[in-house]
């Protein structure tokens, strides 16, 4: 999943929460289990990412302050609120990746009838740190917030944003993984049996991600983020 469009956590996060991992643990062991899976992303949407290193390079500082800033504003919430608010976060990833296709289209339409390139830099910018400022303080569903936001601010081709998504996934992944390595609470076991996976899992999944049709690719994404959501408020 998360090489395919990122979301890949709201497998993991659930999993882990299933084993009897306290939700803030499992947060956290994710985040640094996960990481390879975010390595094999990048390295299968290489060239999607080589033909956009500019924009990798502007949106960087914006992705590694946000997922730094998230990671941080995890330590300060109680355990109990965090696990409240869960659900509601994952219901927002699916919510934007829902309405971006729309939302892109209009867009793009604006911009062509003014004669501009479409999209903007600074809301771009602000769209990433926003999102890795979610991403730092809670990675599941990070690749389908930061997949909706890039697509309503610059408006392209799926696998395209796909790419780039993939790139700035890794620096807010690497950034929170760091983070939670020396000051938070590791189930080292769990993060080492996710870490092994989920390398041939993310390369594996952006190349599934090249040959699905995009609507099965939304379709799959959003069932599984719903699913999670309405998991984890049933309790």
């Amino acid at each position: 999943m998360n090489g395919a469009a990122g979301g890949g956590t709201l497998v993991s996060f659930p999993a882990l929460l299933a084993v009897g991992l306290p939700a803030l643990q499992a947060n956290m062991t994710s985040t640094v289990g996960i990481w390879p899976g975010y390595l094999g992303g990048v390295a299968g949407f290489r060239r999607e990412v080589s033909a956009q290193r500019r924009r990798v390079g502007l949106l960087a500082p914006a992705a590694l302050l946000g997922g730094m800033l998230g990671s941080v504003l995890l330590f300060t919430t109680p355990k109990k609120d965090f696990a409240a608010v869960v659900p509601y976060l994952v219901l927002l990833a699916c919510v934007l990746f829902a309405v971006q296709p729309v939302v892109g289209k209009v867009v793009r339409r604006r911009a062509e009838r003014r004669g501009e390139a479409p999209g903007s830099t600074v809301a771009a910018h602000a769209g990433t740190f926003v999102g890795a400022v979610y991403g730092g303080y809670f990675g599941a569903g990070l690749g389908v917030v930061l997949l909706g936001v890039l697509g309503l601010v610059l408006p392209d081709e799926l696998i395209r944003t796909n790419g780039l998504r993939s790139v700035l996934s890794l620096l807010i992944n690497t950034v929170a993984a760091l983070i939670f390595i020396v000051h938070g609470d590791i189930s080292w076991a769990d993060a080492g049996l996710l870490a092994l996976t989920s390398l041939a899992g993310g390369y594996f999944g952006a190349h599934v991600a090249r040959r699905l049709p995009t609507v099965v690719f939304r379709v799959l994404v959003l069932a599984l983020g719903l699913a999670t959501a309405a998991s984890l408020l049933a309790g």
